[in-house]
């Protein structure tokens, strides 16, 4: 049987939106897209379908599966992974799940991984979306289905039945091994992820993205509930004040510096 991996993927706005243009909705609580920026797959996820190519390159016979939830816009972030390489694309959109947090998005994740796409031997996610940046999706799906997780590493092998992943550490290196199926989450350090030539683009356009329902997956939105409660969501105000410190040596300097972080109560 060949191995299978699934590799969890989401759309995000263009982290390269001039900052003049990114708007906020604080009453409704969302991002405002900016308008003739498209958005683009979150910049971990396709360093986590480079590693699973980067596997099938080792061991030769390896299905490649990538799974989304979001609206139908999300499909242009599954369409960029299948023309990098990867073999299927799942998409879950209802509307009933647009506002999903991480709780939910892992529970329906977990629940399309398991139900639509087993067998599976290794989940691989992003170490985090570039737009909330939580990095608890993928630890929480290992969480639902019962597997272990290894998070944040540099590189994946399949060996022997095993997963295993270095993960970088302040002072030096780990390698971590643990059974198949398992969940790895994957950081920038893996390197950058290759770049489908038009070729694959073509062929990536041509492939069907499968599209499922909460009611296809066995679900009832209506039991599936947010933890996570968003009380505000605004574009902070950043104000600086800039003081010089005169004095004719340096001396008088670092004296009155002292003199004025102990009045501002800094020290």
């Amino acid at each position: 049987m060949a191995l299978h991996i699934v590799c969890c993927v989401k759309q995000v706005p263009d982290p390269e939106t001039p900052p003049s243009q990114f708007r906020v909705d604080e009453a409704q609580k969302k991002v405002i897209p900016a308008p003739g920026i498209a958005p683009v797959p979150s910049q971990y996820d396709p360093i986590g379908v480079e590693a699973a190519l980067r596997v099938r390159d080792a061991l030769g016979d390896v299905k490649i599966s990538v799974i989304s939830m979001g609206p139908e816009a999300f499909r242009d972030a599954i369409k960029h992974c299948l023309a990098m390489g990867a073999d299927e694309g799942y998409l879950i959109d209802d509307p009933a799940l647009y506002e999903a947090d991480h709780w939910v998005t892992a529970q329906v994740l977990a629940q399309a991984i398991k139900e639509k796409l087993s067998p599976f031997h290794l989940i691989i996610a992003g170490r985090q979306a570039v737009d909330w940046d939580m990095g608890v999706v993928g630890p929480t799906i290992a969480e639902i289905l019962g597997l272990p997780c290894i998070t944040i590493v540099k590189s994946v092998q399949v060996v022997d039945g095993k997963v295993r992943g270095e993960r970088v550490l302040l002072d030096g290196f780990e390698t971590v091994e643990a059974p198949l199926p398992a969940v790895v989450t994957v950081s920038n350090e893996l390197g950058e992820p290759r770049y489908p030539q038009l070729r694959q683009i073509m062929m990536a356009a041509r492939k069907q993205v499968t599209v499922w329902k909460a009611a296809d997956l066995g679900l009832d939105v209506a039991q599936l509930k947010n933890r996570v409660n968003l009380e505000a969501l605004y574009i902070p105000q950043v104000k600086v004040e800039t003081e010089f410190i005169e004095g004719d040596t340096a001396d008088e300097k670092v004296e009155k510096l002292l003199q004025r972080l102990r009045e501002a109560k800094l020290i």
